[in-house]
This record gives structure tokens, sequence and C-alpha cells, in this order.
């Protein structure tokens, strides 16, 4: 393993473009990285669920979902970081209380109480994911099952402090009108250090490319990390540097540019 390298890719922003597609340029680049014997691996925020299609297409089976709660090689489970199951029973019925809906996700599905609720729509309509969130056993679910990531919707100017109500998990922003639930101690970077460990690689032999703001901690976690040109501008700054956006070759430009390609 000592010459191997691994490369992270998130999914929206990075591998898929603006209409939820992926350039060709980008393809052909993975599957490049691939006939070089490089690693080539997914990090998303999204569950297992919703990128098995893509996961296919593009002939990778090692990912770390949910931001890092669920990581899997080789189609092979090798580390899990589900949410506190009465920490989140309290945050569920105070969400629910302040009519902010809230969607349990674990690695086969999602449900939610509020299928209707607007935000939820509009939230899930945006991922363009064929599943959408049942509603039946909802209480069963979240109370019965590991539950690896929340989606809770409410929008930044409603001011909720639940981060500092509820110190057992962070909450982060992915969308206008939702955040993501984690454990306090969950990122992609804790699920990449995960794999690293496993693969038997130091973190210098690790890229990523990523855009949103849960890409932080991962890009200043690897060796390299590439924030693409159409990256949050608070990604951008922690990140080794910046290539091109998304449906400008960003990923060829960025892989060209760290000598992958």
């Amino acid at each position: 393993m000592k010459n191997e390298k691994i490369v992270f890719f998130d999914i929206d922003g990075t591998i898929y473009d603006f209409e939820k597609k992926i350039p060709k340029s980008t393809k052909r680049a993975i599957f490049e990285l691939q006939n070089r014997g490089i690693v080539t691996a997914i990090a998303t925020g999204r569950a297992p669920f919703m990128f098995k299609d893509l996961r296919e297409e593009l002939n990778i089976h090692t990912y770390v979902s949910f931001n890092g709660q669920y990581v899997v090689h080789n189609n092979e489970v090798v580390y899990k970081n589900p949410l506190n199951k009465k920490a989140l029973f309290h945050l569920t019925k105070q969400a629910l209380a302040c009519e902010h809906p809230i969607i349990f996700q674990n690695e086969e599905t999602m449900k939610t109480e509020s299928i209707e609720h607007p935000h939820v729509i509009e939230g899930i309509k945006s991922l363009r994911i064929k599943d959408f969130p049942s509603n039946d056993h909802v209480q069963a679910f979240h109370q019965e099952n590991d539950i690896y990531q929340a989606l809770l919707f409410y929008t930044e100017d409603q001011n909720m402090n639940y981060p500092e109500m509820y110190p057992d998990f962070k909450f982060v922003r992915w969308h206008p009108c939702s955040v993501d639930v984690l454990p306090s101690d969950g990122s992609k970077a804790n699920g990449i250090k995960q794999l690293l460990k496993l693969l038997n690689l130091n973190v210098e032999q690790s890229y990523a490319f990523g855009d949103g703001l849960n890409d932080r901690e991962m890009l200043s976690y690897v060796g390299q990390g590439i924030a693409m040109g159409n990256a949050e501008e608070e990604t951008k700054k922690v990140a080794s540097w910046v290539t091109k956006p998304v449906d400008q070759e960003g990923i060829v430009f960025g892989l060209e540019k760290a000598g992958l390609l």
C-alpha cells in the first residue's frame, strides 16, 4: 500500500453538475484513475440508497456516506456511527412542537411524519432522487433502528438554538430550508480517517474534491483537499487549492494539477 493513492469525490456540485448529471469528462477521468490503480471513493452526505445507481455507473464500491457515519469498502460495511437515540428522541419532540419537520435516515430508507410539508418537498426535490420519505411507523423506525443522519427543516433566519441545546449533535446546513443532524464527532473527515486506517494508507496518500460546507473538514484533513470552482467561499478557504467549476471540467483540471492524470 506504500505507493497506493485514494481519491474521494463529493457528489452534488462535484461529480454531479448543476443539472444533477455527470459530465462526460468526469466519468472518463474516474475510469482512467481506476485503470491506473488509484482507488476511487465517494464521500457524501447522502444515504447509500440515494446513490446506488451512481456507484454502479462509475464502478465505485468504496464510500463514506451520511457525512462520515456509514463507511463501506468494496461493498462491505467497515464503520458505523449512529445518532444517540435518547438525544434524538428529545430533539424530535422539540422540533415537532416547533413545527419543524425532521427526516430520519438509515442505510436503506428514510421516514418522516411531515411528508406534505413544503420545506420537505422542496429539500428532497433538490436532490433529484427517485425516493421520497414515507410516513409509515415513523416513531418505531427512529426509536428501534440505528439512525445515521437526520434532516431537520428550518430556515437560517429562524435563529433556533438547537446546537446549544443538543451538544450530542452537529448541525450542518445543506439547504436554505434544512440542516443535516450528525453525531457531534461526525464528519466526512472522520469517516475517511477510519477508511485510511483500514487500508493502511497515510493521510498524504489521500485526495478529495468537494464544494459544500460539509466538505470543509474533509478538505482540511486529506493530503490534498481540492475545492471546486463553484464551492462555498468558506470551503475554498480551507482547501489546498481551488480547481475550475464542475461544469468547466473542474474534476479533470484538478486531477491533472494534482499529478494524478
